[in-house]
């Protein structure tokens, strides 16, 4: 049996972000994953500044320029159901020199992440854990079967990580319970080539069709897009809603958007997939095991992004484990650090955006958000700012911000 300081289970961006602080530290660290890379997940495709400060401090921003499939992001356009459109610069696109913001398909953005970790930590691909192994209520060790050999393996571990997505089997085996379907989502994603009036913005739209949830088109490079739904699970299953169909329906028939897909063409199978949403995070720690990104329930509740704070609960899970490591206490109470630490980094804006969602189901305010801002070059300045601020993000949940509206 081999033995490790920490094995990790998942090579997505939050894994594979904790094994290579982990492995640069110099612990010995084992990054296991069902898949082999490149492979494709399901998402929206947008590089998140969250994402970039991880990437840029292992210097692998060269790495998605280069890469034909990345789309240079300098703004965002909203539309809401009465068809107005604003489109709204990020404050740092005042200097082109360099875009803000990038889109890239995640099956080349997690594979420039695996690729680094792989130079920091023993890798293991085609490995399907299976279970958890505990003993005196502590997390030692993981079993699963490796695809190649058919054979069943067992790993054993001080600190075992589970970066192993929504349906997480270290969160799973630890006790933790399935998603409120009021704290999850339900997205689709397909490919499309062909689309008119691209620009460089992402684009949201609040579309009848979809109410409350929203459609996405998000340009990518080679002249694609990548576009999507996202609605929220409790509203799908209450009122029994066939997602892929109104996809269908929206690009097809919406007066809006179907001149603008009538020469168009899907490029990829329509693919739906789970977003955990943040607005409930998960107990992520204990007796020797810690959660990072989805399975930690980590998804902006508003944006509906996961890869930025995946890597952000990455590197502050390597942080703890690695004090963990060096004092040699592995107990629930010590790991507790993490939860407290990622939860004192994120949960503000998490629950700024929980609001924000809450919002964004009423139509008359989206509306009136987006109307005043089309004719406002002052609204879109702040709403510029907030978007690129944290902090100032939470101006959009205060009441005094509406009223502020009213006389802009």
């Amino acid at each position: 049996m081999e033995y490790y300081d920490v094995i990790v289970v998942g090579a997505g961006p939050g894994g594979s972000t904790t094994a290579a602080y982990l492995g640069r530290s110099g612990f010995s660290v084992l990054l296991l994953d069902k898949a082999k890379f490149p492979r494709d997940k399901v998402c929206g495709d947008a590089v998140s500044g969250k994402s970039m400060s991880v990437i840029k401090e292992f210097s692998l921003e060269g790495e998605i320029e280069k890469d034909p499939r990345h789309g240079n992001i300098f703004g965002v356009a909203f539309s809401g159901t009465n068809g107005e459109v604003v489109e709204i610069p990020f404050a740092a696109a005042k200097d082109k020199a360099r875009p803000p913001g990038y889109t890239l398909p995640r099956i080349a953005t997690d594979n420039i992440l695996f690729q680094n970790a792989k130079k920091y930590a023993k890798v293991k691909e085609g490995f399907a854990v299976s279970d958890v192994v505990f003993e005196n209520g502590q997390a030692v060790g993981v079993k699963g079967r490796d695809s190649a050999t058919g054979k069943d393996e067992e790993f054993r571990a001080k600190i075992i990580v589970g970066a192993d997505g929504v349906g997480s089997i270290v969160a799973n085996k630890a006790g933790q319970g399935a998603l409120p379907p009021e704290h999850a989502c339900i997205a689709i994603r397909a490919y499309y080539e062909g689309i008119e009036g691209m620009t460089g913005n992402i684009e949201i739209h609040f579309v009848k069709e979809a109410m409350p949830g929203y459609f996405w088109i998000f340009p990518i490079g080679e002249g694609k897009a990548n576009v999507g739904l996202g609605i929220l699970m409790k509203d799908v299953q209450e009122r029994k809603m066939n997602v892929p169909a109104l996809l269908e329906k929206i690009i097809k028939e919406n007066k809006i958007f179907a001149p603008r897909f009538a020469n168009s063409k899907r490029v990829s199978p329509v693919q739906s997939w789970t977003l955990p949403f943040g607005s409930k995070i998960r107990k992520a720690h204990g007796n020797g095991w810690v959660l990072v990104g989805d399975a930690a329930s980590l998804v902006d509740p508003f944006s509906g992004e996961g890869v930025g704070n995946a890597t952000r609960s990455g590197k502050i899970a390597a942080k703890i484990i690695s004090s963990a490591l060096k004092e040699n206490n592995f107990s629930e109470s010590y790991l507790s650090q993490y939860q407290i630490e990622m939860e004192a980094t994120l949960k503000p804006e998490l629950q700024t955006s929980f609001m924000l969602q809450k919002l964004g189901r009423q139509e008359w305010l989206l509306n009136f958000i987006i109307g005043k801002a089309h004719k406002s070059e002052k609204v879109r300045e702040t709403l510029s700012a907030m978007l690129g601020s944290e902090e100032a993000k939470k101006e959009f949940a205060s009441p005094l911000f509406y009223v502020k509206m009213l006389f802009a």
